[in-house]
């Protein structure tokens, strides 16, 4: 690394874009994710550089970063291409709730930012119990997440964990705890068993069809089909492991359960 604290970095993920503003670093990120949308602002404030799996590498180099921030096993071939050239790289790769205040500390830490990212993390944990708290005692409906659709992808593990923190019941535990989409597909016959109550889907960034899921043969059975109760979560709200998840995306599933 170039100087620490980094005074100059990129951002490949969302999540680290939306900490790093709130954390009020923003000055120091000088290219994001094309997926970036949190805050609002960062499309006309920052330049975009990569997409998931892909990336600009001579435009991230021509940025001249002190640190490359990247997500999971899907970005290691970039890590790797800009590690080639001599950049540093810091690849998180949380998949649960406690995974995410991990990053928000940890990225505080490496921008001198402590202090304020354990009162940010602090805010989100008393803020999860409290939700929690009110779910307590209330029936709590089977919920399906749907993350893909074709073939059938359920929710991984923070989604899991938000949901059984709004009040519902996981539909698929056993999955949740599965790091890789390829490990959580279902079939259909094993939704219907499921029975779920309540669906919500966010098909990763593809518009959710709620009259296409209701109409997939024998799903007119389930309770959440009965009951109209199909919910789309917009996918940067609740599929990118960050404040946007422990924020927008839990009071989504909390208004779907309602």
């Amino acid at each position: 690394m170039k100087r620490f604290p980094p005074e100059r970095i990129v951002c490949l993920t969302e999540e680290t874009v939306e900490t790093l503003y709130l954390l009020g670093e923003e000055a120091r990120i000088v290219g994001v994710s094309g997926y970036a949308v949190r805050p609002k602002r960062v499309r006309q404030e920052k330049p975009r550089v990569s997409a998931f799996t892909s990336a600009d590498i001579p435009k991230i180099l021509a940025l001249e970063p002190d640190l490359v921030l990247t997500f999971s096993d899907l970005q290691a071939g970039i890590a790797a291409d800009l590690m080639r050239e001599g950049i540093a790289v810091m690849g998180y790769n949380q998949r649960s709730i406690a995974g995410i205040f991990t990053m928000i500390r940890h990225l505080g830490a490496m921008v001198d930012q402590g202090s304020r990212a354990d009162q940010l993390a602090g805010h989100y944990e008393q803020r999860l119990a409290q939700v929690a708290a009110k779910a307590e005692g209330r029936p709590r409906p089977i919920v399906y997440f749907e993350e893909w659709d074709d073939p059938m992808i359920t929710g991984i593990g923070w989604v899991s964990e938000l949901i059984e923190i709004a009040g519902g019941r996981e539909a698929f535990p056993h999955l949740a705890g599965k790091d890789k989409a390829r490990d959580r597909i279902v079939t259909s016959e094993q939704v219907i068993a499921a029975a779920p109550d309540v669906i919500l889907a966010s098909w990763c960034g593809k518009k959710v069809r709620p009259e296409k899921i209701a109409a997939r043969p024998g799903w007119d059975v389930l309770p959440a089909v009965r009951d109209g109760r199909i919910v789309e979560i917009k996918s940067p709200l609740i599929l990118q492991p960050g404040p946007a998840a422990l924020g927008d995306g839990l009071d989504a599933i909390v208004a779907a359960l309602a």
